[in-house]
């Protein structure tokens, strides 16, 4: 049964073959990506994550993805036209960040409500403060670029466990 089943499949290959199915594949020619690496468990993801140009956050637990944005909301609400837009952004991570605090899964990490009004009077400020544009020297550039970034907790943690 087997050796049948193998046969008219050889057959199929070889009639498309011949038809010329098999010509100008996509890829054809080019060496097979990943090829001669060492295996990893979590090819599928990557691929996957950059193939769609998705960030690799999505990939933390739920906790660390609400720290990350508790720490992102600055940067995130500067560019919001109203104070209400604020209201309503800080609103909805507070509404996600108390879903997680009463059915918490994943590492348990600090993660509190943001507080709305140290939010507004921070965006308040940034938007009274004019916006200065000087040109940087190089002497002082080489001050900016000598110092490191601070990293977050969670960079700090992951290269302490290895």
């Amino acid at each position: 049964m087997t050796e049948a089943w193998e046969a008219s499949v050889e057959a199929k290959i070889q009639d498309a073959l011949q038809r010329g199915e098999f010509d100008d594949l996509p890829g054809m020619g080019k060496p097979i990506p990943g090829r001669g690496a060492p295996y990893d468990e979590a090819w599928w993801i990557k691929s996957f994550l950059e193939r769609e140009a998705l960030p690799s956050d999505l990939l933390l637990p739920t906790s660390l993805q609400l720290r990350r944005r508790v720490e992102q909301v600055p940067d995130e609400v500067r560019d919001l036209p109203t104070e209400q837009s604020v209201r309503d952004f800080v609103a909805q991570l507070n509404a996600q960040i108390v879903a997680w605090l009463r059915n918490p899964d994943g590492p348990r990490v600090a993660v509190r409500p943001v507080n709305a009004e140290d939010v507004i009077r921070r965006w308040r400020a940034e938007r009274a403060r004019p916006e200065v544009r000087t040109t940087v020297t190089e002497p002082a550039l080489v001050g900016v670029a000598a110092r490191r970034p601070r990293r977050s907790w969670w960079q700090r943690w992951r290269d302490r466990r290895g």
